[in-house]
């Protein structure tokens, strides 16, 4: 069952200016510890922080909350599993609302995928209910 579905577009040469401009500052109020590390060991890096900016932006979409309204940035995070698949980590406000749109017995789970063309980043996030201990993807 779908519970929420997301997506954003973002301009990766604006990341790009937000790290020219803030830095470190920019990165570390945006950015999960998990995000960083990944982003940094990136040759394009401003275009693998954009990928994840339109992530967090695309999770929070699928929340039905925005980033402005009760989820901060570093509460959604891209998590990657471990044959490299992106998913989304959700914590503090962004887990209880998602806690909150999950029906009983089930369990949420975010798939989204993320791409980019310079100089464009894109995000597509569909959270999904699905039986606890059940069938897996």
């Amino acid at each position: 069952m779908i519970l929420g579905l997301g997506s954003d577009l973002m301009d990766i040469r604006r990341i790009e200016r937000s790290l020219d401009r803030f830095g470190d500052r920019f990165v570390q109020r945006v950015f999960t510890e998990i995000e960083q590390a990944k982003s940094d060991k990136r040759r394009m890096r401003a275009a693998s922080y954009a990928k994840r900016f339109a992530a967090k932006e695309a999770g929070a979409k699928a929340l039905g909350t925005g980033i402005a309204r009760g989820v901060s940035w570093k509460e959604i995070g891209v998590v990657n599993m471990p044959g490299g698949k992106p998913t989304l980590e959700f914590k503090g406000r962004a887990l209880e609302r998602l806690g909150s749109m999950t029906p009983d017995g089930m369990e949420a789970f975010a798939h989204i995928t993320i791409t980019d063309d310079h100089p464009w980043a894109q995000a597509f996030v569909v959270i999904e209910a699905r039986p606890i201990g059940g069938w897996r993807v």
